[in-house]
């Protein structure tokens, strides 16, 4: 009983603690804000002065992906003449359009092997 009473007194006595009283000027409170301002600022400078060159590299990356998207597009037509993908026992997965769908658009014509031959000869696959 007595450690249980003890008990209500200091939870009822926290509060009390807790509180400080204002500051004189309130200049000592603004130049703390004016120094986490500035050093959150320069936080966030700094990290995104580091992963500048990754955001522009993945850039570069979805410009490039741009027209295989338009050609994955065009290939396939209106999304939503598919059944939803069905993955076979082996792995293999089957996307199958829905019965009564238009037929699929005619397929891009893939460029000449003299085009896909690179310089040195190699073959880009």
């Amino acid at each position: 009983m007595m450690r249980t009473a003890a008990l209500v007194l200091c939870l009822l006595a926290a509060p009390l603690a807790a509180q400080q009283p204002p500051a004189p000027s309130g200049q000592p409170d603004e130049d703390g804000f004016e120094l986490l301002g500035r050093g959150a600022r320069s936080l966030l400078q700094s990290f995104l002065g580091e992963i500048d060159p990754a955001l522009r590299q993945m850039q570069d990356g979805m410009q490039g992906l741009g027209p295989m998207l338009r050609d994955l597009a065009a290939l396939l037509g209106d999304v939503q003449h598919y059944e939803a993908p069905e993955r076979l026992p082996n792995g293999d997965i089957v996307i199958r359009r829905k019965t009564g769908a238009p037929p699929p658009p005619a397929r891009p014509q893939a460029p000449p092997e003299a085009d896909r031959t690179a310089p040195d000869g190699s073959i880009d696959l």
